[in-house]
């Protein structure tokens, strides 16, 4: 997965941004996303896609990964979403961990001349929308190919999931801990007979 950062780096990049995100499915709760900007690539565990590792394997991974990396999370509710749309949320979320991200960065690294021409962001997918001065590339299937798409996709999901659990308990019976507000059949008929929560998407179909 390192081979494909060490080649953005040859072409001058000395600092590399990976982004993705978690929470553009679901029928309910926030899209998160994360931006991380490795500190080291000497990983004790295996980091991989995080929708291919198990839930302690994620866990594990997720304070692996804020000891060796610089992280940021963007975080946008459902309410910001039935007003601008998932995909414009997406980049949202996107552009704000990466805002978050340089609130991390070394005083004397963001000083330095020209910083902002040797930051390069890598984001999963295939398209972006940027509020950021950097120049930026898409990555379809990113999170199996770079190893800091693949620590961000492991932080939006974690990060997202554990929202989703908090808010399994101001609304049991749903199952939002278990399905993480994707369209389940098990959500669809818990909507069927209650309606949706407040903090269910009002412009997705259910």
């Amino acid at each position: 997965m390192i081979d494909y950062e060490n080649e953005v780096k040859a072409d001058g990049f000395s600092l590399i941004i990976g982004i993705d995100e978690a929470g553009r499915g679901p029928l309910a709760g926030p899209v998160v996303a994360a931006a991380v900007a490795l500190k080291s690539n000497n990983f004790l565990s295996v980091i991989r896609d995080s929708k291919k590792i198990s839930p302690l394997q994620r866990d594990k991974a997720f304070d692996e990964i804020y000891q060796n990396a610089y992280v940021g999370v963007g975080i946008v509710p459902e309410t910001i979403i039935d007003q601008i749309n998932i995909l414009e949320a997406t980049f949202l979320a996107m552009n704000n961990a990466v805002k978050e991200l340089e609130t991390k960065l070394p005083l004397s690294t963001k000083e330095q001349e020209g910083f902002s021409e040797k930051v390069c962001l890598l984001i999963d997918g295939n398209s972006f929308k940027s509020s950021v001065p950097y120049v930026f590339k898409t990555v379809v299937k990113g999170d199996s190919k770079v190893l800091s798409i693949a620590c961000a996709s492991i932080i939006a999901k974690v990060t997202r999931d554990r929202i989703m659990c908090e808010y399994d308990k101001d609304f049991p019976v749903y199952g939002f801990k278990k399905h993480k507000g994707y369209p389940t059949v098990e959500h669809k008929q818990a909507l069927r007979e209650h309606g949706p929560s407040r903090i269910h998407r009002r412009s997705f179909r259910y």
